[in-house]
């Protein structure tokens, strides 16, 4: 079996080379960048599972490095921020980013971190061209395709989600206006247990807000209940790839 390859990018020596010798000794392949200059040439030419990414990068900020991978892919992304980065990490995973590490960590935390976020996003979409062969969602105009972590908006334009927030909608569409709390919800996305201060899933949900409301200030289809979690407020049509292929000819 393949092992899963994880991108370090990370300026101080000493901490890269702890979280190379943390990740290996799981059993995951590493890969290093020093400053972030040749990330995006990184996750071209290599299959990235998951990027751990520092946020106070010399040169480049981490958070301005992760706008940019987002824009051309949804590899998870792990920050790595100090103590005191509460409004940058804040930042960070609203940009996209699925979890953060805060300096000091221990490396217990790195690898469960780093394990619960593959598993909120699952395997790698199949990179070969399924646009007759995927299941797909339809809801309230939009189309999601979950194979390629995709979603077709309203006016036809493909955009895609993070590995995460799609697990989230995914949750959803499977689920259509039922009323899932938020330990459901971290379940059934294959994240860490829920505790009230806990604010991961409440993030994820503004994320995905942003991405598939008409109105992310007034949602309508991702509605809250308050004191118990979230439901999916919309009809939901599944379309199988027979019938894909049968509504196309």
């Amino acid at each position: 079996m393949q092992k899963a390859s994880i991108l370090v990018v990370e300026d101080e020596t000493k901490i890269r080379a702890l979280l190379r010798n943390v990740l290996e000794s799981e059993g995951f392949d590493v890969i290093e960048s020093k400053c972030g200059d040749d990330v995006i040439d990184l996750l071209a030419s290599n299959s990235i599972a998951l990027i751990t990414l520092d946020i106070r990068l010399g040169g480049e900020n981490g958070l301005d490095l992760a706008r940019r991978i987002r824009r051309i892919s949804s590899v998870p992304i792990i920050m790595v921020t100090g103590q005191d980065d509460v409004i940058d990490r804040v930042a960070g995973l609203e940009i996209g980013a699925d979890d953060y590490i805060t300096k000091p960590f221990h490396v217990r935390e790195v690898i469960a971190r780093v394990r619960s976020v593959l598993r909120r996003a699952g395997p790698p979409p199949d990179t070969h061209d399924t646009t007759e062969e995927s299941q797909r969602y339809v809801f309230d105009g939009l189309t999601a395709v979950p194979d390629r972590l995709e979603i077709i908006d309203r006016n036809g334009k493909d955009s895609s989600l993070t590995s995460g927030d799609f697990k989230l909608l995914t949750v959803f569409l499977e689920r259509p206006k039922r009323v899932l709390s938020r330990d459901q919800l971290m379940d059934l996305t294959g994240g860490h247990d829920w505790s009230p201060l806990d604010r991961t899933i409440d993030n994820q949900v503004a994320r995905l807000r942003k991405k598939i409301e008409r109105n992310p200030s007034e949602p309508g289809l991702i509605k809250t209940v308050r004191g118990v979690g979230y439901t999916l407020a919309c009809e939901v049509e599944t379309v199988q790839p027979s019938e894909s292929s049968a509504k196309s000819a």
